[in-house]
């Protein structure tokens, strides 16, 4: 299987996990080079953002990936790991409503994950 589908299946788990609020998988591979798919949730609270981060982390990092990138961790409102073939966002629900990622990124395919 390829690597990003085991990574975003890790990822929603990981997720799942620590109670994150509204998961969605975004296929941008057809549409970005950035990545093959882009993984949005948020928390309640800087708190649970934070125990999300460090979840997916440490899922990741036992399967034996690590990010190349970590953006925003200091603050708990909006958290950016790069995996170079997924970017995980993990938000608080106001800077999630804010930013609307799903609406900029609108032209991606949301996918189910017992799709992949």
């Amino acid at each position: 299987m390829n690597s990003s589908k085991e990574m975003v299946k890790t990822t929603y788990r990981a997720l799942e996990d620590k109670k994150a609020e509204d998961i969605r998988i975004i296929d941008i591979g057809n549409v970005s080079v950035l990545a093959d798919y882009f993984i949005i949730a948020n928390g309640n609270n800087e708190n649970q953002v934070k125990a999300l981060v460090d979840n997916v982390q440490e899922e990741l990092f036992k399967a034996g990936y690590e990010p190349k990138q970590v953006e925003g961790y200091r603050t708990g409102k909006w958290i950016l790991l790069d995996y170079g073939d997924i970017i995980v966002h993990v938000f608080s629900k106001e800077d999630r409503l804010f930013y609307d990622l799903e609406r900029i990124w609108r032209d991606g395919k949301n996918i189910e994950i017992d799709n992949l």
